[in-house]
């Protein structure tokens, strides 16, 4: 096996894990309503996710790990994927924050900041704020 395969097969494994852990948010409710199911179908295509690994995942997301990315950026992209599907119906349950609470401890955020940076993130969502913004408001969250 080359590096390069090596290193394809780490980066396919992260973007299956990141995908599963949105579908975990998508769950928490029992239901995946057909805006989710748009949502899911389009991360599915931006992470290069396959058809049958995205079936794989829907049947088996529990068995994905958080794999936190290195860089801030990264965890802040990732934010705001798992943010847009908790919103993704127009509904914050409160599962749902729960669960976008302990995904973002997953993701690298400190666990006394969780529920600030969750609750900001998901005010950024509901305003409809594009990836860029998000980052730098959440970056300067706290000035």
């Amino acid at each position: 096996m080359s590096i390069s395969d090596l290193f394809d097969s780490g980066f396919q494994k992260r973007n299956q894990d990141h995908f599963a852990a949105i579908v975990k948010v998508a769950m928490s409710d029992s239901v995946i309503t057909d805006e989710e199911r748009a949502f899911l179908d389009r991360l599915a295509r931006k992470l290069d996710i396959s058809e049958n690994d995205y079936k794989e995942i829907l049947k088996d997301y529990n068995s994905h790990s958080i794999n936190p990315p290195i860089s801030y950026e990264r965890r802040l992209e990732r934010l705001y994927d798992l943010s847009r599907m908790v919103y993704a119906d127009h509904i914050k349950g409160d599962d749902q924050v729960v669960l976008l609470e302990k995904l973002s401890i997953g993701l690298g955020f400190k666990p006394e900041n969780a529920k600030y940076v969750v609750d900001k993130a998901l005010n950024l969502i509901d305003k409809g704020v594009d990836g860029d913004t998000f980052e730098e408001e959440i970056k300067n969250m706290n000035r």
